[in-house]
């Protein structure tokens, strides 16, 4: 007796779904922001361009000598100033966090002050404290008028150094509270005392969040030492305005004093942007590509791409 075995092949398994194809979303609403923006754009762009506005005076002064002269002392000025601010700034922080009443709530009565005014008017008041002070004795150290004593430069460092030491006050709190207490109380364990734990432990681990607002604390003094010009310090704005009012070209020279802040904050912003990859070595694997490491990647894709594959015989 023979079996008849059906020897047809198995049903092959359903073919599975159609891969999807993907069509992006159309943003047209990008598009005609984009258009809006490129049209107001041409629009400024042509308005500066039909005024009446000398834009050869501004190449012609550019690297004038009282110019530059007014440059390098916003540089000094600026400085100078985040020097005091950084270190008053510090020491605030401190005395804020004691647990000294004393000394807590004076630094608090400091911050609130300084915060609390506007800097110009704290230019102005120390400008004219010769109605307070009229002289300043020191003992056998210095004595002289206060009129004498607080020059314009020493009235606009003090005016933007102690503003700047209240702001920098808050910013180095917020970074010292950021470090998780349990270092602290480690390094206590280990025979640290209060001070070295701040220089050894604390403060190195709490640059990471200090560093990025005092970059934009320095290029914010950098611009708030025009204010300074109401004191009579030559600094930039103050030696374009005086160009400005023996050349017959007062706002040219504004827009030449605003290339060079323009200049200057640009050169600060890639120091800060260098400075906060340092600090972040620890918070992070792998830091993000730097602005000239994206564009040698480009150029290093683009040629690969460009040179032909060779095949086999």
């Amino acid at each position: 007796m023979t079996v008849d075995i059906d020897k047809t092949p198995a049903d092959t398994p359903p073919a599975g779904p159609e891969a999807i194809k993907a069509i992006p979303v159309r943003h047209y609403g990008r598009y005609v922001s984009a258009v809006v923006a490129i049209a107001l754009l041409v629009g400024v762009v042509y308005a500066f361009s039909q005024g009446k506005i000398n834009w050869d005076a501004i190449p012609d002064y550019f690297f004038d000598d009282r110019i530059l002269d007014g440059v390098g002392k916003t540089l000094l000025l600026t400085v100078l100033s985040m020097v005091i601010g950084i270190v008053g700034g510090v020491l605030l922080a401190v005395m804020r966090l004691s647990k000294n009443p004393v000394t807590s709530s004076i630094a608090w009565f400091y911050i609130w002050f300084f915060r609390g005014t506007p800097v110009l008017v704290q230019l102005i008041v120390w400008f004219n404290l010769g109605l307070v002070f009229e002289y300043i004795n020191l003992g056998p150290f210095y004595k002289d008028e206060w009129s004498d004593f607080m020059t314009p430069f020493l009235t606009a460092l003090l005016g933007l150094g102690l503003n700047e030491a209240a702001y920098m006050a808050e910013i180095c709190r917020a970074g010292l509270l950021s470090v998780d207490e349990g270092q602290t109380e480690a390094s206590h364990a280990l025979g640290m005392s209060h001070s070295k734990t701040l220089r050894r432990i604390v403060i190195p681990q709490a640059m990471r969040v200090i560093v990025p607002p005092t970059g934009n604390e320095v290029i914010n003094m950098l611009k708030t030492t025009s204010l300074v010009s109401v004191v009579q310090y030559p600094e930039l704005l103050r030696a374009a305005q005086d160009i400005g009012q023996t050349s017959g070209a007062p706002a040219e020279m504004l827009f030449l004093a605003a290339a060079w802040y323009l200049l200057m904050t640009s050169i600060f912003s890639i120091g800060q942007y260098y400075l906060e990859r340092y600090y972040a070595r620890g918070s992070s694997r792998s830091l993000p590509a730097t602005p000239f490491q994206k564009i040698k990647a480009n150029v290093l894709s683009l040629s690969s791409r460009s040179k032909p594959t060779g095949g086999t015989a």
